[in-house]
């Protein structure tokens, strides 16, 4: 047979098997498979493989890659499903109708104790009891939009690294005969860029799904993280955990089911009632994730001691290292933003959660202690996230936002405390968390204010301006020569 340079794609010219040949085409685009790469690929003894391993092993590849694009974006497909096997690997039984009714129940007794303390809106919602599953599915949506620009940060980065990994072996690190003379480092990872991208995108989507099944393995509540992950008209109780939340502080479950009900009603409620809450939120996770920075000398100090065809050994190996140590000034104006939302919606959930339920629940000190705590350790799915995306969702301003809004309740009641979410230029600011009491004093002072201009133009519209013969004020007789 005589060799034809012009058809390196030729299984019997270049060398590879044909099940090889075709998981490359699949991962690179489809076109031409530069020879380079190929003799690369026969330098590694690929050649030599056993064509059902590679049969199976194409299969796998290809299933893994067939949602990824070359961007380097998330994958849903591939976040839920390692996510739904996450939980599922803990146990994740199905919601019995009884479980079911509980939670429809539960939520129905905190919207009643709830409208005796705060007016904000809550038709409509009703009461779930999901699997973790359920959860899983629900929030992955929202999961991806939020680390998207990671995920394609990273996978840029990752590009970078690997072709100055591979242009310095290129310059005589590699072995003897693995890659023929004069190969350049430039044109096969042009050959290999959407590969390695697919291969980056998949990483951080299983990254993904894994941060979310150890998330939903532990959250009480649908959106107990304080982001708008549940489409309202849902207020989710997580039932299985709900159960072990009140085994572990040897609490009543039907009073521990009712206070999580309660606080988990009033975040909804306040998403639900106040619409511009869970864009600003949502909208300033997105600022500090498009702006973050990719180590990129720790990625490529990790690469330098790993396999590469072993994406476990590279998880491991960037575990902890993506992230750029110091944050740009938009990211840190986005965080102060993002804490300080967090602060003021977890605040006046306690608040208000206090409020409606102490009547009610004889053990509730127990579990709003209980909770507090629970909230400043944070657990192990939460510490995961952050290594995620290299942020914290934690409310560090919590007690200030509480005391805050304590304050307003007591100076004007739940009017005055609720107001504060009318419009985002009138919520509290992260200076005004710095001293609660000069915000009380200067919204009542606005208060008063528009109080008085009220009665002076109710005044007017009746005419009565309080001075006799001025323009307005009627009179009896003709006026005086």
């Amino acid at each position: 047979m005589t060799d034809s340079p012009d058809r390196p794609d030729d299984p019997e010219d270049s060398g590879i098997p044909p099940e090889l040949e075709q998981v490359l085409r699949g991962l690179t685009g489809g076109g031409e498979l530069d020879p380079q790469m190929l003799e690369m690929m026969r330098g590694m003894g690929l050649d030599k493989v056993d064509p059902q391993m590679l049969q199976m092993v194409a299969g796998q590849v290809q299933a893994m890659f067939a949602g990824a694009d070359e961007s380097g974006s998330v994958d849903a497909t591939v976040a839920t499903d390692i996510a739904r096997k996450t939980v599922a690997a803990e146990g994740d039984p199905a919601v019995s109708a009884a479980v079911s009714a509980e939670a429809r129940q539960a939520v129905d007794v905190a919207n009643l104790w709830l409208d005796t303390v705060t007016d904000l809106d809550h038709s409509g919602l009703v009461g779930r009891a999901w699997s973790r599953a359920e959860w899983v599915e629900a929030t992955i949506p929202v999961w991806q939009e939020l680390v998207d620009p990671i995920a394609v940060g990273v996978s840029d980065a990752m590009g970078n690294a690997l072709t100055k990994q591979l242009g310095d072996l290129g310059e005589g690190g590699l072995p003897e005969g693995l890659v023929p003379p004069g190969t350049n480092p430039a044109e096969v990872m042009g050959q290999m860029g959407p590969m390695l991208r697919r291969m980056q995108g998949s990483m951080f989507s299983v990254q993904l799904g894994q941060a979310v099944g150890a998330l939903a393995g532990e959250i009480l509540t649908g959106g107990e993280v304080s982001l708008p992950l549940v489409p309202a008209p849902d207020v989710v109780l997580m039932p299985e955990a709900i159960t072990a939340f009140a085994q572990g502080l040897e609490i009543d479950e039907p009073q521990a089911r009712l206070l999580l009900a309660v606080r988990e009603s009033a975040r909804t409620r306040l998403f639900h009632a106040v619409p511009w809450v869970a864009p600003q939120l949502l909208s300033a996770v997105r600022d500090y994730a498009r702006d973050t920075t990719i180590d990129t000398e720790a990625i490529e100090e990790g690469l330098r001691s790993i396999d590469p065809s072993d994406p476990e050994a590279m998880q491991q190996a960037l575990a902890g290292r993506l992230f750029a140590p110091q944050q740009s000034d938009s990211q840190k104006a986005a965080l102060t933003r993002l804490e300080t939302l967090l602060a003021l919606i977890e605040g006046w959930v306690d608040v208000v959660t206090a409020a409606a339920v102490k009547q009610h629940l004889p053990q509730a000190d127990a579990l709003g202690e209980a909770v507090r705590r629970r909230r400043a350790s944070g657990g192990p799915a939460e510490k995961t996230f952050a290594a995620l995306v290299g942020l914290e969702l934690r409310p560090r301003r919590l007690r200030d936002a509480a005391n805050l809004f304590a304050a307003l309740e007591a100076s004007g009641g739940a009017e005055a405390r609720d107001a504060a979410w009318a419009h985002p230029d009138v919520a509290p600011s992260a200076a005004d968390l710095d001293d609660p009491l000069g915000y009380v004093e200067r919204q009542n002072a606005v208060a008063a204010g528009s109080d008085s201009f009220d009665a002076e133009l109710d005044a007017l519209l009746r005419g009565d301006t309080g001075t006799a013969g001025s323009p307005g004020t009627s009179t009896d007789g003709p006026s005086a020569p």
